[in-house]
């Protein structure tokens, strides 16, 4: 797949961006040069490969899930200028 000015033009447009027009003939060949990498990524033969979450075989160490503070939500809501049912109230912002 090749693009063309027109395509480019189009695109910077779609995207809302400000190409002038010296700067067309780089920005196409730019765009034709990805698409010519993604054309040859594509014909690379990847049958029987298993996709890959992480490049590196690693296993996250994780810690024991314990609880390590204690409730202070009535602490922490006595200064409050307002609270219902253990929630902060806060006025509203969008209508």
């Amino acid at each position: 797949m090749s693009l063309d000015r027109t395509d480019v033009e189009r695109i910077a447009h779609l995207a809302r961006l400000a190409i002038s027009e010296p700067e067309i003939p780089e920005y196409t060949e730019s765009l034709n040069s990805i698409l010519t990498l993604i054309d040859q990524m594509q014909a690379t033969p990847t049958d029987g490969i298993e996709p890959l979450a992480h490049p590196l075989d690693a296993v996250q160490r994780l810690r024991a899930d314990t609880i390590t503070e204690t409730n202070q939500r009535e602490q922490l809501q006595a200064c409050a200028p307002a609270v219902e049912n253990g929630l902060f109230l806060v006025p509203k912002v969008i209508e």
